[in-house]
């Protein structure tokens, strides 16, 4: 099979990638010219050289492709410009979806996110089926992957063969950027978190993740959506489970919303709008800490055979990875 894989060097984009070679799929992999090319070390593939904000530079790519897992995103909890988002994760989703119809691709993974769910702040376990709109999306990055996931489900609705996949909060080695949640363990392995809010989030080993990309090439339904989620745990379980590993003592103090939300409205003041640099907390993230986002995963355990892991090995693999790469002492 000739996969078209987007967001390759990405965090879970390279894990796909690793899944997909070695079940011996056909890769062709986009790149920008800017990209870093370090995660795709090893992954046997050909590179395209093309951007989702122009089109045109995708067209050849999907030529006698049989699928198109389309991982790329714009992952930012903030961000100066929201529009450069939107053109990357709804407008890049798009046209994309519209190439792969032109260039008769059979099949169309689409990487969503949990956070096109609607969780709620009593930590109730939702799943596919919780009633959910866009009123109920906090921040542009759920924004921006909502409306795109509306995209996905639109061209299912129009007789594409389009899958579509929500993993959670994916934790694992090789998160070079690092991802907002790789940022809280490199955060943590520096002694830079000194107190936690009441949240609580689903973990996923992004090996497993990226295993199930390579089911759902075969056996995902079109236009059903597949929470491929972990364990549910608190933030301060989260940490104890770090402490545990690492032996950096878990902090203790636990901060209330308005304390939170304060500090985050001075850093992206001060730090991101007149400092220019991206803030270590921010509105948006207090206001999602408000709910816990605890999901279940049976819809794709039953379909696509995904299993639910304990991360507490992805967990030591992501901080060995971290300490190796000289994100952290």
């Amino acid at each position: 099979m000739k996969v078209f894989l987007t967001g390759a060097t990405g965090f879970v984009g390279h894990h796909v990638a690793k899944a997909l070679a070695a079940e011996g799929a056909d890769l062709r992999l986009l790149v920008r010219k800017t990209s870093n090319l370090a995660n795709l070390e090893g992954i046997r593939a050909e590179t395209h050289i093309g951007d989702l904000a122009e089109p045109d530079t995708l067209r050849s790519a999907l030529a006698e492709c049989d699928a198109v897992v389309h991982v790329a995103a714009d992952y930012r909890l903030w961000i100066r410009d929201p529009k450069v988002m939107y053109r990357a994760n709804v407008d890049g989703t798009r046209d994309l979806l519209k190439l792969a119809r032109e260039a008769g691709v059979k099949r169309f993974v689409y990487t969503s996110s949990v956070a096109t769910m609607h969780f709620r702040t009593d930590g109730i376990v939702i799943n596919e089926d919780t009633p959910v709109s866009l009123k109920d999306m906090v921040g542009h990055y759920k924004r921006s992957k909502f409306l795109a996931e509306q995209e996905a489900l639109h061209a299912a609705d129009q007789g594409q063969s389009v899958v579509i996949l929500n993993p959670t909060t994916p934790i694992g080695p090789n998160d070079r950027k690092p991802t907002p949640t790789g940022q809280i363990f490199v955060d943590f392995l520096k002694g830079k978190f000194p107190a936690y809010m009441d949240t609580g989030l689903n973990i996923v080993d992004v090996a497993e993740v990226a295993r199930t990309h390579v089911a759902a090439l075969t056996k995902g339904q079109p236009g059903h959506r597949y929470i491929l989620g972990g364990e549910n745990l608190t933030l301060k379980q989260i940490l104890d489970k770090m402490s545990a590993i690492t032996g950096i003592p878990s902090p203790t103090m636990k901060i209330p919303f308005a304390v939170a939300a304060t500090y985050a409205f001075f850093e992206e003041w001060i730090t991101g709008r007149i400092r220019g640099l991206e803030p270590r907390a921010t509105l948006e993230e207090v206001r999602m800490g408000r709910k816990k986002m605890y999901a279940s995963s049976a819809h794709a355990q039953q379909e696509l055979g995904f299993r639910i892991m304990p991360v507490y090995p992805a967990m030591r693999a992501a901080i060995e990875w971290f300490r190796a790469n000289g994100y952290a002492p």
